[in-house]
């Protein structure tokens, strides 16, 4: 089974930013497995390209950021070569934490996992935009989680008070920790690793 050109160059160049910015030493193993099985390709779903508004309004400018390191503008441009082939989803399940303009100013897609542009249950790897002054629901999930940061926003995990990883940022995310983010005066867009069933040693 072969991926297409586009989804490779994409995952080549995020296995490459990953590698450079996730620091934590618990990142770091989970983003080398899921890279690792990412070397096994899975069937992929053909003509599900959807864009919700806010991606309409907002994804063209973050896709033309320039943000001067050349691992992350290469991972811009690779992720613009697959975006018009990308489902965006609306969060459907979120609480009082949300903002109230969360529901149409938000949109997450799965790129590898499930319902992902490649299908597969052992790892996701997706992304999420915000528009400016949004405030995405606290929520928590059993697999562990990588985040890299492709803008400014603020991060909030665990106990900890809200953060700004900064463009490049990278954190981790524990099984199972509630987290949150948020968007100030510009869009906030991320890019997601998750690792569902982490081999135990």
């Amino acid at each position: 089974m072969a991926r297409v050109d586009a989804l490779q160059a994409f995952l080549d160049a995020a296995f490459v930013a990953f590698d450079q910015f996730a620091q934590d030493i618990r990142a770091r193993r989970s983003v080398m497995e899921i890279f690792a099985q990412l070397e096994v390709p899975q069937p992929q779903r053909l003509n599900i390209g959807k864009r919700l508004p806010v991606c309409n309004r907002h994804i063209e400018s973050v896709l033309a950021t320039k943000t001067g390191r050349p691992s992350l503008d290469a991972l811009l441009e690779r992720f613009a070569g697959i975006e018009p082939m990308l489902e965006w989803k609306w969060r459907s399940v979120y609480d009082h934490t949300a903002s109230e303009n969360f529901l149409m100013s938000h949109a997450n897609t799965m790129i590898v996992g499930p319902g992902g542009l490649e299908d597969r249950q052992d790892l996701w790897l997706g992304a999420t935009l915000l528009a400016p002054n949004v405030r995405y629901p606290d929520h928590d999930h059993a697999p562990e989680e990588t985040y890299l940061v492709l803008s400014e926003g603020e991060f909030q995990h665990g106990t900890s008070e809200w953060f700004s990883p900064g463009m490049g940022g990278s954190f981790y995310n524990p099984p199972g920790v509630r987290h949150a983010m948020r968007s100030g005066e510009t869009p906030l867009f991320a890019f997601w690793a998750l690792l569902p069933d982490r081999p135990r040693h």
